[in-house]
């Protein structure tokens, strides 16, 4: 990058409903064991995911009635927008900044549909200038946190002194089906959460860290390992394919060719930050990266925590692993529908 962009601020935000992992099995249990033969063996996996706790745009009891598209759409563009002006507002007061001064938005949200997008919706609550630029991003799943940050760094870098907010929000709760009786369902409905977060990027200032590079690799063949599917009732999940074995094994050869591109190696990255996807995926992306298990303890803490919150649960590791103190590396690192890797190099020191 021509101009040395930096990481100003991170900030996140959680909706109002914390949902306890145990009271969700008990109402899982409600709802599927009567119909699905295989429960009972699925449900093991709320036990086992890692996570103690979820945050949710509504209460536990909304999700068990019959939902359709105009239901959950509300849901969406109602939570999502709440969220959008909460962590974008602590983001800018972390930067000592006002959001008049924001001259480019990147939004990133795969979890629902909204046109007017996210951004022009709370421009009036935020303060937001009329001239701002909008660059609402959709379909990048798990990994759109770290693409939106790519995509956030290349603006700041084109522009030197404008101001880049990137705010990665997901609804990913909406996706609990009582009418799908599938792995996959019982799954999401074990993993997901809802959440948000936001990030200030801008070239020729100090900053938290400098984003040194940025790249992506996409595996041929994968489209069928993650996704959507719509139907009249709304977003169905995808998991066609083991994710854990296919990580520990292509993992670790698309990093390093993304990081060979820029001369670097991976003995290079001082610290890994993750999305953690789930407890079995952390404990392959330590497989393949020939970390210690145990070493990803910031993207265990998140997921125990929040769930996997999709798009910005990234974000809140980064936020964790700054607190701690960020080494002289540090690779952010996402997985997500195309199948997909995207990742960041931050460089404190510089």
């Amino acid at each position: 990058m021509p101009h040395p962009v930096k990481l100003v601020s991170v900030a996140t935000a959680v909706p109002p409903h914390e949902f306890r992992q145990r009271d969700v099995a008990a109402a899982a249990h409600r709802s599927f064991a009567g119909r699905y033969p295989d429960f009972e063996q699925l449900a093991r996996v709320f036990e086992n995911s890692g996570i103690s706790r979820r945050y949710a745009v509504r209460p536990i009891e909304w999700y068990l009635q019959p939902l359709g598209w105009p239901e959950r759409s509300a849901a969406y563009i109602a939570g999502a927008c709440d969220l959008f002006v909460d962590a974008t507002t602590k983001a800018l007061g972390t930067a000592g900044l006002q959001a008049s001064e924001i001259d480019t938005i990147v939004t990133v949200s795969s979890t629902g549909i909204a046109t007017p997008s996210l951004d022009a919706r709370v421009a009036e609550r935020l303060g937001l200038r009329s001239d701002v630029e909008r660059v609402p991003v959709f379909g990048l799943g798990c990994a759109g946190g770290v693409s939106g940050f790519s995509i956030a760094s290349r603006l700041a870098a084109s522009r030197p002194g404008s101001t880049i907010l990137l705010v990665a929000v997901e609804i990913c709760t909406l996706a609990f089906r009582l009418d799908v009786l599938t792995k996959a369902n019982i799954v999401a409905t074990a993993l997901f959460g809802d959440g948000a977060a936001a990030c200030i990027l801008k070239a020729g200032l100090d900053g938290i860290a400098t984003v040194e590079m940025t790249g992506q690799h996409m595996w041929p063949d994968t489209l069928d390992i993650m996704g959507w599917t719509v139907d009249p009732q709304g977003f169905g999940v995808i998991f066609d394919r083991a994710i854990p074995p296919f990580a520990e094994e292509r993992f670790n050869p698309a990093l390093a060719g993304i990081l060979e591109r820029e001369g670097l190696s991976l003995s290079d990255v001082d610290l890994f930050a993750c999305h953690p996807g789930g407890k079995k995926v952390i404990e392959a992306l330590e497989s393949a990266l020939s970390l210690g298990q145990g070493t990803l303890d910031h993207e265990r803490s998140v997921l125990s925590d929040y769930g996997n919150m999709s798009a910005p649960t990234a974000l809140f590791v980064l936020q964790r692993a700054i607190a701690a103190g960020l080494p002289s590396r540090t690779l952010l690192v996402a997985m997500g529908p195309g199948f997909t890797v995207s990742c960041a190099l931050l460089r404190q020191g510089t």
